[in-house]
C-alpha cells in the first residue's frame, strides 16, 4: 500500500514536511511587536552560499538590522524619484490646481493641465476664443476633497525659498504608460478620464497606446444617479473603472463604472500583472511572510513581495498579526527603479472608488506640551504618542528650526517635546506635528487663523507698484494696495517703507478658499478704538464707526468696511449744510474726521479718505446700509457736555430721589432729583423678591417719584439706578467693600445676579466689584442647570471663598450653608414681611389710579367674604363668578376650592377671597364652607397649628388654619439664597402642613403672618373626602366623561344595545340609545375567564353589543348609586355581556347599597383565588395594579408577582395590559380600599418557604436585614448567603436589590433567612463547599470546616463556625510560630478572615468543639506568615496532656466550669458577632528553605514566659484546646465563656511539625516533634518538674531523644515515598509537578486543590507555572492547562481577565482548538450568548472547517433553535468543498437524529444515500441512529436495502454479520436463521457468477 501511496499520491502533489521549522516561526511570531528583527531569507540563502568568513560576521549582523530598518523606512520627500506612481488623496481644489495628499503626510501639486489631453485640449480653445466655453467644467466640479487618485510625480522642483516641491500628474497617459494594449485583461481596475460624449456612451481615455475604451451608458446608470448627482458625465471627469470585455488583442475595451463591481475589484494572478506594470490602488490578496516592530512584509500575487510601515496596519488589528496570515491590502506606491512595493491595510483603502471621509482634526493648530517620542526614522522624520493614545508624525523638516540645530538624539522613543498640529494626512489619518519654535509661537497658521478687521504684525517682502506684500505668518502672504499704505495717498511708497521692516496692519479682507488676504496700513483704520463692521449684521443702528470712500456718485458717497461690507450716505446726509454735487466736493479716499464736515477746500487733497460715520439703517438680508457723516451738531454737543459736567455730581453708592420719566421695554426712565440728571432703572432692580419687580414696573406710571434709591454705576452715556433694599441697607451699613484690597475670604456680601452661564453665576456687587459662584458651590442641591436656580437681577447673598487680587478676581459661594446667618424662621418672616409691604404699596399706587375696577381690586384683601353669583362652571372643573358690583371684575374658584359642592349658572353662594392677582386683575376665591364661616376662637402668638395649602404664588403661599378657618401668609424661602425646590420638595393645594405664627392679627394686608415647621410635618393632600374614592392616580376614561351630563331613564336589570366605541386594558365604552355612555367591565364579558387572555380583545370598536345594565357609577364621588338615589339618573350605566347574565333570570345588581368599598373588600378572606385583570405597572410604587370588578381594586407587590428575577427585573414585559391573572388574596387594606394579591400562592412566610425578598441594610460583620411585602422583616446570617463562604461575603449586596430567601424559622417577629442556592433551589442538587453549621450536632470529630475568624482574644481565637456556633483555637493550635507579640494575631488574623480549621474534638455534653488551624491538620498554609521570620514552637510546648494531669483532677475542674458557665448563661443572653466585611492579607507564600530555625534559648526562660503568662491570665490556665458555645435555638450569645480542656485520647501520637515545603537541608536538632501543646497545671510544682528534668538530661538521654527524632525523621520519609499516598497539601503537590513536570493532570489537581480554599490567585499562578515548565513539545498537555485556565477565569474571573487568556492561548496553541475549547466553556456554563458570538467568530476565520460547522449546529440544535441550525448547514454547504458534503450532511443528520427532528434526519440520510449509494460509512452510521432511535421494522428495512446493494465482498460481509449480530440481540432464533440463508444466497451468488 505504502509503494502505491509513493506512485499514486491522493491530492495532486506532495506536501513536504516542514513542521519543525513553521513551528519556530509561530513561536518567534507571536506578538506583533515582540519580536527580534531577523535577516530575510533570500539573503540568510545566499551568505549560505558564499564561503564563510568570521570576521564581516558581526558587520552583516549590523546590516541585516539597517536593510530591516531600511525596508520599513516610512516614505520621505527624499524617497521620491520622477515617474513614481503613488496612491494619493484629493485635499484642496482650487481653480487652476488640486492640491493631493500624499502618504507618510507628503503633499503634492496638480496643475489644470495635467488631468488629462481631452480637457487641455478645451481649456486651449477657452483661452483662443476668450470667451468660456459651455461644456468645459472647472475643476471644483470634477473634483471634490476626499476622493482616491493614482497620480505619478512628474517633478521634483525646488522653489525660491529652496524647499522642495512635489508635482504630479493625474493624465492616464503618464499613470498607466506602463501597460500595453496586450495586457489588459478582463476584471482590471484602471483609473480614466472622460475624454467626450457619445451617442450611447462615452470613450474614456486610460492611456494605454493602441487601446480605445468605450464606457456604455448602461453602466454608468447606477453611477449617475449616486454620485453624480443625476448628471451627465463630463469631459475630464475622474473615473474609476473595471475592464468589463477586450476584443481585438486589446484594441477595444468595454469598461464599467458600476460601484458594486469596482468596489469589491481584487488584482488577481489571472490578470498577469507584473512589477512594471503595477499600478497603486489595486487591492491584493496577500499573505504575511513576516512580523518586525516597524511593520509587516507581504507576499502577493504569488511572486511578489512588498511592505507595510506601522502607519498603515489596520488600527483595529494592530499587534494581533502572524506569520502566513491571509490578509487584503491595497497598493500605496511602486518605486519605478528599485521595484519597491508598499502597501496599506487600513479597511479605508480595500474599497476601490469609495472617498475618504475625514480630512480635517478638530485640534488643528493647537499647542501640545510634553508629547513623547514613538519613534524615529533618520530619512523621514519622527512618530509621536498623543494624549488620547492616538498616534503623530512630524517630518524631518519640522523637528527643528534648521538643520544645524538638529540633534537626531533628542529623539529617542520617550523623550519628550512641545509640539504644535499643523495638519492632518487623510492618507494615514495622523495628526502631522512640527517642532519649528517659528509655528510654535507664531499668532496665526493659515489664512483660517486670520479674521476681517483684525490686527496684525507683518513684516514687509516685497514694494511693487500695486502695493506692498507683508508677510504675516510662515505661509501667509498678505497684499497691503497703494491706495491703503497711509491715509493719504503716498507717491514714492519706498521713502517710509523698506524690506524688512516690521509694520502693523488691519485686515480689510481675507477669503481662505482663494488664499486672498487684503490689508490696510491707514493709520485712523489701524489704530481706531471704534468698533469695525465686518458683516452687515454688525452694523446695529445709530452705531459710530470709520470707513473709508470707495465712491463718489451724484447721489451720494458709498463706504467700504470690513469683508467687502459696503454702505450708502446719501446726498442729504452729507453734511449739516447743502452739499449741491457731492463729487466737487468728495473724492474718491478722501479724508474726513469727525468732527467737522467736509469742505469744497478739501477737494482732491486725498485719495482712499477714511471717514467716520454712524449707521442709520441696515437690512442684512439686502445687504443694504444707510449711513451718515452728521455726528453731533453744535447745540447737541453743548448740551451733552452740560449732562457730563451734572452727571460728575452723582457718584456710585449715592442714595437719590428720582422721577418717573417714561417706561421702556426692561426698566424705567428716570430722573435724579433735583438737577433731573437722566438715568435707569432695570425692572430686576425694584425690589428683591424677583416676582414683585414686574408688579411694580407695571403700576408705576410718569410722575411717580421713588425715594432712597442707589446709584450702582456711572457710566458715558448713562447713570444706572437700583431699589433693592438689601443693597441699599448693605451700602447705608458699610458692607460694600469698594477694592479687591478689601475683601478678604469669609466675608459675606449682598450683590445681585449679573449674568447666568451654563459654568456658574457672575455676582455684582454695589461698589462695581463682581465675581464668579461656579456651579459646584452654587448651590447645597445638585445644580443640573444654573438657569434654574438664578435669574438675571437676583439678589443674592455671596460669601467669598477665594480672591485674586493681582487678576483682580474672586470665587463665591451660594450655598445656604455658607451664606444664612441666624436663625432660617427669622429670616424667613423679615423676607415674607418685606414682599408683603411691596405689595401693599401697589395697592396704594392702584387707589390712585382713576378706573373704578382698579380702585376696587385695591381695597380687596384675603379673608374677605362675598355674596357672589355663579357665572358659568369651565370644563376643568372651576367656577367663574359673575363681575358683582365692578363691571370687567374677574373672580375664579379653582376645581379644588370649589369644594366638590354641585355648583349652577345663576346660582348664589358665599366665597372667601384667596389671593388678588394684581397683573391679571384676577380674584382667587374658595367655596369651602370652612373658610367662608371662620371661628372667633382666640389664636396664641408663637403656637403651632396645622393649616391647608389653599393658594400658592412664587415666594409665598396662602393657607387656612384646620381649627378656625383664618388664613395666614407664610414664606416658601428662608433665604435670599433659597430659590430652587425638587418637584418633591414642592407644596401642593390642599396639602396639610405645620405654622408657628407670628402675628395673631391680619392688619391691612388680610393675612397672618406665619412661619413653616419642619418639612416632616407635611401631609399629603387629600384629593377626595370620602375614603371610598379611588387612588389619585386612578385616571379616568375621557370618554366616560363626555356622556355625564346626559341624563338616562334606565333602571338596573334592563336589557340594552349600543356600539362598542373604544376598547380600554379593563373596560369597554359603549355607546347606547339616545348618545347615552356606558361602561362593561372586563370581569362582566366572559363567564369563564381562561387565565393570561384578555377579555376585552373579544370586543371590537363598532362592533354592537346586547348587554344587561347591573348597576350605575356616579362620576363625581365614582361610587356606584342605588336605583333609589336621586342622582342615579345621572350615573355611568354599568353593563355586563355575560351570557349567564343575559338570560332572563339570571342577572345580579352590583352591591350598590354598601356604605364603601371597605365594605366590599371584607367579603374576599384571606387566602381566596380571584380572577383579577392587570391595569398598569406602577413604576414609582413598585406593584401592579389590577381591577377584580369595576368597584374592586387590587394591587400585587412587585416581589409577589414572581419567584424569578427575570420577571422581576421587567413586569411590564411579562404582563400584558387587560390580562386575567389568577391571584390569591394576601390581605386587605381598608384605609386606601384595595386588596392586597399574590401571584406565587399564599405569601405566609413559614418555616421551608420560598419567597422574595428586598434587602434593607447591610450590616457589616453580620448579615443583612431584608423586607417583604406586607411589612414582614428577616434577617440573613453571614453563615446563610451562599453555599461557599468568601473573603467578602457582604461586597455583592446592597439596599434594594432583591434577592431569593428560604424561610429557616419564622418564630418570633424577626424571620431568620437562608440564602444558600441549597436552601433555595434545592433540585440544583450541587455540591455544597461549605455545609450550614446549625448546631453542634453538625461538627463531627476530624470534620475540615470553613469559618470566619470573630476575634483574638488571650487564650486563643474565636472562630465562628455557624450563625450559633463559634469555637476557640487556642494558640499552639492556631500556628506553628510562636510569635512574641499578640498584635501580630490581630494583623494576620483580623476579624472576619476567612480560614480553614479541623475539628480535633467534640463534646456534645458541654457543648465544646475543639478546632486547629495548623498546616499538617487542614493542609493549608499557616496563618502567620514564614517570611516574618518567627521562631517556631517549642516541643515542650506540645507536650501531651495526659502526662501532665490526672483525669480525677480534671473532671472536678470540668464540673466546676460547667456550673459557673451555667449561671453566666442564665444572666446574660446575647447574638454572637458575625465576622465583618473586612479584607484579609493576602497571605505570603512560605519560604522553601529557611536553614536552622531559631527557638527559645533556654528552659528558665520559657519557664519565665509561662509564669508571666499565668498572671496575665489566671483563668484561662486550664484552657488547651478550642471550645464551642452553644445554645440551640437561641440567636444571642453573650461572650467567650472559660472551657475545661479537653481529654486527649493517650494513643494519639505526637504530630511532627514540618515548614511548608520539604526543606532537605534542615538539620537535625531543629526537628522536634510537635506534641500536643502543654497546658499550665494550676498546681505551680507540677508546672515546674518537667522544665526542671529538660534541664538536667544526661548526654545518654539526649542521644536517646536524637535516635527517637531519626525514626520519626524516617517514617515520614518513607510516607512521602509511598506512590498510593494521595498529596495533601502545597507542599506535596510541587514535589509531585517537580518528579512529573509535563503531566498537565497533576497540574490541574494542584489548581484545584486552590480552588476548593476559594483561592483564585494561587490557581491563577499555578496554571501559569505548569505552562511556563510543561515542555513545549508537550502541546496537548499545554493545551489541558491552557482549557483549564480559561475555565477558571469564566468562572471566577471577570470577562476582561477571560478574553486576555483566550487571545494568548490563541497566539500558544493551535487557535482552532482553543477557539471550540472556549464555546464549549460557555455552553456548559450557559453562557449562551456569548457561545453564539463567539461560533459566529469561527465561522469568519476557519469557515474551510467542518467542525465549526458541525459544533455549531449542534450547539443551536440544542438551545432549540432547529431552523437555525438548518441554515447553518445550507451555509456550510456553500462555503466547504464538494468533498466534504457528504460526511457534513451526515453528521447533521445524526445531530437531528440526537437533538432535532427524527423524520428530518430520516430524510438528509436517504437523500445522501440516494445520490451516493455505495457510502458504506454513511450507511454504517444510519443503521446506528435507526438501532437508538427507530422501530425494529426501520433497522431491518434498512438492512434488507444494504445487503441487496452491489459492494464489495469484504464489505458486505461487514453489513451481514452487523445484521445477524442484530438479530441474535433483538429478533428471534427464526430471524436469525433468515440472515444467515440471506448470506449464503448472497456467496452462491456470488461463487456462481465468478465460475461464468
Amino acid at each position: 500500500m505504502a509503494t502505491v501511496e509513493e506512485s499514486f499520491p491522493r491530492g495532486g502533489t506532495r506536501k513536504t514536511h516542514k513542521s519543525k521549522k513553521t513551528f519556530q516561526q509561530s513561536v518567534e511570531q507571536d506578538n506583533l511587536f515582540d519580536i527580534s528583527t531577523e535577516e530575510d531569507s533570500t539573503k540568510r540563502k545566499k551568505r549560505q552560499k558564499e564561503p564563510s568568513k568570521t570576521k564581516k560576521l558581526k558587520i552583516e549582523k549590523k546590516e541585516s538590522s539597517k536593510s530591516v530598518r531600511e525596508k520599513f523606512e516610512i516614505l520621505g520627500i527624499e524617497s521620491l524619484c520622477e515617474g513614481m506612481r503613488l496612491l494619493g488623496c484629493v485635499k484642496e481644489v482650487n481653480e487652476l490646481e488640486l492640491v493631493i495628499s500624499l502618504p507618510s503626510g507628503l503633499q503634492g501639486f496638480v496643475q489644470v493641465t495635467e488631468i488629462c489631453d481631452a480637457y487641455t485640449k478645451k481649456l486651449n480653445e477657452q483661452v483662443a476664443q476668450e470667451e468660456p466655453l459651455k461644456d468645459l467644467v472647472l475643476l471644483p466640479e470634477l473634483f471634490s476633497p476626499g476622493m482616491l487618485v493614482r497620480c505619478v510625480v512628474s517633478n521634483l522642483g525646488i522653489t525660491a525659498s529652496g524647499k522642495k516641491s512635489v508635482k504630479l500628474s493625474l493624465n492616464p497617459k503618464n499613470v498607466n504608460k506602463v501597460l500595453s494594449a496586450e495586457a489588459l485583461k478582463p476584471g482590471m481596475l484602471l483609473t480614466g478620464t472622460v475624454s467626450s460624449l457619445e451617442d450611447h456612451g462615452y470613450l474614456v481615455d486610460i492611456g494605454v497606446g493602441g487601446a480605445r475604451a468605450f464606457l456604455p451608458v448602461q453602466k454608468t446608470q447606477e453611477y449617475i444617479r449616486q454620485k453624480n448627482k443625476g448628471a451627465k458625465l463630463k469631459v475630464g471627469q475622474y473615473l474609476n473603472c473595471i475592464i468589463k470585455e477586450v476584443k481585438g488583442n486589446g484594441g477595444i475595451v468595454s469598461l464599467s463604472i458600476d460601484h458594486s463591481e469596482v468596489s469589491t475589484a481584487i488584482a488577481t494572478e489571472e490578470q498577469n500583472w507584473t512589477l512594471n506594470n503595477l499600478l497603486p490602488g489595486l487591492v491584493v490578496r496577500a499573505q504575511v511572510q513576516k512580523v518586525t516592530p516597524l511593520g509587516l512584509t507581504l507576499s502577493f500575487l504569488s511572486f511578489f513581495t512588498g511592505h507595510v510601515d506601522f502607519m498603515h496596519l489596520d488600527p483595529k488589528k494592530a499587534g494581533t498579526y502572524f506569520s502566513n496570515q491571509a490578509v487584503k491590502a491595497c497598493i500605496l506606491c511602486v518605486h519605478p527603479r528599485a521595484r519597491a512595493v508598499r502597501l496599506s491595510l487600513r479597511p479605508v483603502f480595500l474599497q476601490p472608488g469609495r472617498p475618504l471621509t475625514r480630512l480635517s482634526c478638530q485640534r488643528l493648530r493647537a499647542v501640545l506640551d510634553d508629547i513623547p517620542v514613538q519613534g524615529f526614522f533618520s530619512k523621514a522624520g519622527a512618530t509621536f504618542r498623543l494624549n488620547d493614545g492616538s498616534l503623530a508624525y512630524a517630518r524631518l523638516s519640522h523637528l527643528s528650526d534648521s538643520k544645524n540645530t538638529f540633534n537626531p538624539e533628542a529623539f529617542k522613543p520617550g523623550n519628550t517635546h512641545k509640539c504644535r498640529i499643523i495638519d492632518y494626512s487623510p492618507m494615514d489619518e495622523l495628526v502631522l506635528l512640527s517642532l519649528r519654535t517659528s509655528i510654535i509661537e507664531a499668532q496665526y497658521l493659515s489664512c483660517h487663523d486670520i479674521k476681517p478687521g483684525a490686527l496684525v504684525k507683518g513684516t514687509i517682502m516685497t514694494i511693487k507698484p500695486h502695493g506692498i506684500l507683508v508677510k504675516v505668518g510662515e505661509h501667509i502672504r498678505g497684499l497691503v494696495p497703494t491706495m491703503h499704505l497711509a491715509d493719504i495717498l503716498m507717491k514714492n511708497p519706498e521713502k517710509k517703507y523698506h524690506i524688512g521692516d516690521e509694520v502693523m496692519c488691519r485686515v480689510l479682507l481675507c477669503d481662505p478658499e482663494s488664499k486672498k488676504l487684503m490689508m490696510t496700513l491707514k493709520k485712523t483704520l489701524v489704530e481706531s478704538k471704534l468698533p469695525a463692521i465686518t458683516c452687515y449684521a454688525d452694523a446695529k443702528t445709530g452705531l459710530q464707526t470709520h470707513g473709508f470712500i470707495l465712491r463718489v456718485k451724484d447721489y451720494g458717497c458709498i463706504v467700504k468696511f470690513y469683508n467687502d461690507v459696503q454702505g450708502l450716505v446719501p446726498k442729504h446726509e452729507l453734511s449739516a449744510e447743502y452739499v449741491p454735487d457731492p463729487e466737487k466736493v468728495f473724492y474718491t479716499g478722501q479724508v474726513t474726521f469727525p468732527q467737522a464736515a467736509p469742505y469744497p477746500c478739501q477737494a482732491g487733497v486725498v485719495s482712499h479718505q477714511v471717514v467716520k460715520v454712524v449707521v442709520l439703517n441696515c437690512e442684512p438680508s439686502k445687504e443694504r446700509m444707510l449711513l451718515s457723516f452728521k455726528l453731533l451738531s453744535d447745540p447737541e454737543k453743548e448740551r451733552a457736555g452740560h449732562s457730563q459736567k451734572k452727571r460728575k455730581s452723582v457718584r456710585a453708592g449715592q442714595l437719590v430721589d428720582v422721577k418717573v420719566l417714561e417706561k421702556s421695554k426692561d426698566g424705567l426712565e428716570v430722573a435724579i432729583l433735583p438737577d433731573n440728571i437722566p438715568a435707569f432703572l432695570p425692572t430686576s432692580h425694584l425690589s428683591d423678591h424677583v416676582a414683585n419687580g414686574p408688579l411694580l414696573y407695571h403700576w408705576l406710571q410718569a410722575g411717580d417719584t421713588l425715594h432712597r434709591v442707589l446709584c450702582l454705576s456711572q457710566s458715558e452715556r448713562h447713570v444706572l439706578l437700583c431699589r433693592k433694599p438689601a443693597l441699599v441697607s448693605a451700602v447705608e451699613g458699610g458692607q460694600d467693600p469698594k477694592g479687591f484690597s478689601e475683601i478678604h475670604p469669609g466675608m459675606l456680601l449682598v450683590g445681585f445676579v449679573k449674568s447666568v452661564k451654563d459654568y456658574g453665576v457672575f455676582i455684582q456687587f454695589p461698589s462695581g466689584l463682581s465675581g464668579l459662584a461656579p456651579k459646584a458651590i452654587m448651590s447645597d442641591k445638585f445644580v443640573t442647570s444654573t438657569s434654574d436656580h438664578f435669574v438675571e437681577g437676583q439678589t443674592v447673598v455671596a460669601k467669598v471663598t477665594n480672591v485674586d487680587e493681582e487678576k483682580q478676581r474672586m470665587l463665591l459661594s451660594l450655598r445656604l450653608s455658607d451664606c444664612s446667618v441666624g436663625e432660617l424662621a427669622t429670616t424667613s418672616l423679615l423676607l415674607l414681611s418685606q414682599c408683603l409691604e411691596e405689595r401693599q404699596g401697589v395697592r396704594s399706587l392702584m387707589s390712585n389710579r382713576d378706573s373704578v375696577l382698579i380702585q376696587t381690586l385695591a381695597e380687596m384683601t384675603p379673608g374677605m367674604v362675598l355674596d357672589l353669583e355663579v357665572q358659568e362652571v369651565l370644563e376643568d372643573g372651576s367656577v367663574v363668578f359673575s363681575e358683582g358690583p365692578v363691571a370687567g371684575l374677574v373672580l375664579r374658584a379653582s376645581k379644588y376650592h370649589r369644594a366638590g359642592q354641585e355648583v349652577q349658572s345663576g346660582q348664589k353662594k358665599k366665597v372667601v377671597i384667596l389671593y388678588v392677582d394684581m397683573l391679571k386683575l384676577e380674584v382667587h376665591v374658595s367655596l369651602y364652607h370652612a373658610l367662608v364661616t371662620r371661628k372667633a376662637k382666640k389664636l396664641r402668638k408663637g403656637s403651632d397649628y396645622q393649616a391647608i395649602v389653599q393658594h400658592l404664588e412664587e415666594s409665598f403661599a396662602v393657607a387656612s388654619l384646620v381649627e378656625t378657618g383664618h388664613l395666614a401668609a407664610f414664606s416658601l424661602t428662608s433665604h435670599l439664597n433659597d430659590t430652587f425646590r425638587f418637584d418633591s420638595e414642592k407644596l401642593q393645594v390642599g396639602q396639610g402642613v405645620s405654622l408657628t405664627l407670628r402675628t395673631t392679627e391680619p392688619g391691612v394686608t388680610g393675612l397672618l403672618l406665619a412661619v413653616e415647621g419642619p418639612a416632616t410635618k407635611r401631609t399629603m393632600r387629600q384629593t377626595r373626602k370620602d375614603s371610598e374614592m379611588v387612588d389619585e392616580d386612578d385616571e379616568v376614561d375621557p370618554a366616560v366623561v363626555v356622556g355625564t351630563v346626559k341624563k338616562h331613564t334606565l333602571s338596573i336589570g334592563d336589557m340594552v344595545t349600543g356600539t362598542v366605541k373604544s376598547i380600554k386594558p379593563t373596560h369597554a365604552v359603549v355607546t347606547l340609545e339616545d348618545g347615552i355612555i356606558g361602561c362593561i367591565h372586563a370581569s362582566h364579558i366572559l363567564d369563564d375567564v381562561p387565565e393570561g387572555t384578555s377579555p376585552t380583545a373579544k370586543l371590537k370598536v363598532g362592533r354592537t353589543v346586547t348587554a344587561r345594565v347591573i348597576g350605575g357609577r356616579d362620576m363625581k364621588t365614582f361610587k356606584f348609586l342605588p336605583i333609589s338615589h336621586p342622582r342615579f339618573i345621572r350615573t355611568i350605566p354599568e353593563l355586563s355581556v355575560r351570557p349567564s347574565e343575559l338570560e332572563k333570570d339570571g342577572h345580579t345588581a352590583l352591591n350598590t347599597h354598601s356604605v364603601s368599598p371597605m365594605e366590599k373588600i371584607k367579603q374576599y378572606q384571606t387566602g381566596q383565588t380571584v380572577t383579577c385583570f392587570f391595569k398598569k405597572y406602577n413604576v414609582v410604587k413598585k406593584w401592579l395594579e389590577v381591577e377584580i370588578a369595576p368597584d374592586i381594586r387590587g394591587r400585587i407587590p412587585m416581589l409577589l408577582t414572581s419567584l424569578s428575577f427575570k420577571v422581576l427585573k421587567h413586569p411590564d414585559k411579562k404582563f400584558r395590559l387587560g390580562q386575567a391573572l389568577k391571584a390569591t388574596v394576601v390581605g386587605r387594606d381598608f384605609s386606601k380600599a384595595f386588596l392586597c394579591l399574590s401571584l406565587i400562592g399564599p405569601h405566609k412566610l413559614e418555616k421551608g418557604e420560598v419567597a422574595m425578598g428586598r434587602v434593607v441594610k447591610v450590616t457589616p460583620k453580620k448579615g443583612l436585614t431584608v423586607s417583604f411585602p406586607l411589612g414582614k422583616m428577616g434577617r440573613v446570617s453571614i453563615f446563610h448567603l451562599s453555599d461557599s463562604y468568601s473573603e467578602t461575603p457582604l461586597e455583592d449586596f446592597t439596599p434594594e436589590k432583591i434577592v431569593r430567601c428560604y424561610v429557616l424559622s419564622a418564630a418570633g417577629p424577626v424571620l431568620t433567612l437562608s440564602l444558600r442556592s441549597s436552601r433555595t433551589n434545592p433540585e440544583t442538587k450541587s455540591k455544597i463547599p461549605d455545609p450550614e453549621v446549625n448546631s453542634i450536632q453538625d461538627v463531627e470529630e476530624g470534620q475540615l470546616l470553613r469559618g470566619y475568624v470573630k476575634s483574638v482574644q488571650p487564650h486563643g481565637v474565636l472562630f465562628g463556625l455557624g450563625p450559633s456556633v463559634v469555637g476557640l483555637a487556642q494558640y499552639p493550635h492556631v500556628s506553628q510560630y510562636s510569635p512574641s507579640q499578640k498584635a501580630l494575631y490581630d494583623k494576620h488574623l483580623p476579624e472576619g478572615k476567612l480560614l480553614t480549621a479541623k475539628v480535633l474534638s467534640v463534646n456534645h455534653q458541654n457543648n465544646l468543639v475543639e478546632l486547629s488551624f495548623l498546616p499538617g491538620d487542614t493542609g493549608r498554609p499557616d496563618v502567620l506568615s514564614a517570611s516574618q521570620g518567627l521562631p517556631l514552637l517549642k516541643a515542650e510546648g506540645r507536650q501531651t496532656e495526659a502526662e501532665e494531669r490526672d483525669h480525677k483532677g480534671e473532671e472536678k475542674e470540668q464540673k466546676k466550669n460547667q456550673k459557673r458557665r451555667e449561671k453566666r448563661n442564665q444572666k446574660r443572653r446575647e447574638e454572637p458577632q458575625l465576622p465583618s466585611k473586612e479584607k484579609s492579607e493576602p497571605q505570603k507564600p512560605q519560604a522553601k528553605k529557611q536553614g536552622k530555625r531559631p527557638h527559645l534559648e533556654s528552659g528558665s526562660e520559657q519557664e519565665r514566659v509561662n509564669k508571666k503568662q499565668k498572671k496575665a491570665a489566671p483563668s484561662e490556665e486550664d484552657d488547651s484546646g478550642v471550645e464551642v458555645y452553644y445554645r440551640e435555638g437561641e440567636e444571642e450569645i453573650e461572650e467567650m465563656c472559660v472551657l475545661p480542656k479537653r481529654l486527649t485520647r493517650p494513643a494519639e501520637a505526637p504530630r511532627l511539625q514540618l515548614p511548608s515545603g520539604f526543606v532537605w537541608d534542615v538539620g537535625l536538632d531543629s526537628l522536634t516533634p510537635a506534641l500536643p501543646p502543654r497546658g499550665d497545671s494550676s498546681d505551680s510544682e507540677e508546672d515546674e518538674k518537667p522544665q526542671q528534668a529538660t534541664q538536667k538530661k544526661s548526654k545518654k538521654e539526649r542521644e536517646v531523644e536524637k535516635q527517637k527524632v531519626e525514626k520519626e525523621l524516617s517514617r515520614i520519609e518513607e510516607a512521602l515515598m509511598d506512590p498510593r499516598r494521595q498529596p495533601e497539601s502545597a507542599d506535596d503537590f510541587d514535589r509531585l509537578v517537580l518528579s512529573s513536570p509535563n503531566s498537565s493532570i497533576l497540574w490541574l489537581q494542584y489548581m484545584a486543590f486552590h480552588l476548593q480554599a476559594t483561592e483564585i490567585e494561587k490557581a491563577r499562578a499555578v496554571a501559569e507555572r505548569a505552562l511556563k515548565t510543561i515542555s513545549f513539545r508537550e502541546e496537548q498537555e499545554k493545551l489541558n492547562v491552557w482549557v483549564a485556565l480559561l475555565n477558571l477565569e469564566n468562572m471566577y474571573g471577570s470577562q476582561e481577565s477571560l478574553t486576555k487568556v483566550f487571545e494568548r492561548a490563541v497566539q500558544y496553541n493551535e487557535p482552532l482548538k482553543v477557539f471550540l475549547q472556549l464555546a464549549d466553556i460557555y455552553t456548559k456554563s450557559e453562557k449562551f450568548q456569548e457561545a453564539g458570538e463567539l461560533y459566529n467568530r469561527m465561522l469568519k476565520r476557519f469557515r474551510q472547517e467542518k467542525i465549526v460547522w458541525i459544533k455549531y449546529g449542534a450547539f443551536l440544535l440544542r438551545r432549540g433553535q432547529a431552523g437555525a441550525s438548518r441554515r447553518v448547514m445550507q451555509r456550510a454547504l456553500e462555503c466547504l468543498p464538494n468533498k466534504e458534503h457528504v460526511d457534513v450532511i451526515a453528521k447533521f443528520a445524526q445531530l437531528e437524529f440526537q437533538l432535532g427532528d427524527a423524520e428530518r434526519a430520516k430524510a438528509m440520510f436517504e437523500n445522501t444515500l440516494s445520490t451516493y449509494p455505495k457510502r458504506t460509512d454513511v450507511w454504517s452510521v444510519y443503521i446506528d441512529m435507526t438501532i437508538k432511535h427507530g422501530s425494529q421494522k426501520e433497522v431491518r428495512d434498512i438492512f434488507e436495502r444494504v445487503i441487496h446493494l452491489s459492494l464489495a465482498p469484504k464489505r458486505m460481509k461487514f453489513f451481514f454479520k452487523r445484521y445477524l449480530d442484530y438479530e441474535k440481540q433483538h429478533g428471534t432464533e427464526k430471524d436469525v436463521q433468515a440472515v444467515k440463508a440471506k448470506a449464503l444466497e448472497y456467496v452462491e451468488a456470488k461463487s456462481s457468477v465468478s465460475e461464468d
